[in-house]
């Protein structure tokens, strides 16, 4: 079993950015991958950007050239780096890390973007 924490949430102005990070209870070296996904309101959840077990990162459409998502397996920490946030960035940002058999989730960290 895996736990996840998110933090870095908050409101900010368009234009600007934000810093998610999630800290894992075990080892995400091993993990076939990590990645973070997010959900608005009245809207389905969608996984923004991953990095797939010896693979390069994936991006979104919507996130390309302004998202980066990094680890640092020594931290067991997943980030993603928001830049130039638009109103539709809002939404709960949730970490994910999976293993051939299970994926596990955190419990989300807001992220509101409006002037």
């Amino acid at each position: 079993q895996v736990q996840l924490v998110e933090s870095g949430g908050g409101l900010v102005q368009p234009g600007g950015s934000l810093r998610l990070s999630c800290v894992a209870s075990g080892s995400i070296s091993s993990m076939h991958g990590v990645g973070w996904s997010r959900q608005a309101p009245g809207k389905q959840r969608e996984l923004v950007a991953a990095i797939p077990s010896r693979s390069s990162p994936n991006y979104a459409d919507s996130v390309k050239g302004r998202f980066t998502i990094s680890r640092d397996n020594a931290k067991n920490t997943v980030y993603l780096q928001m830049n130039s946030l638009k109103p539709e960035d809002t939404a709960v940002y949730y970490c994910n890390v999976w293993t051939e058999l299970v994926t596990y989730w955190g419990q989300g960290t807001q992220v509101t973007v409006s002037s």
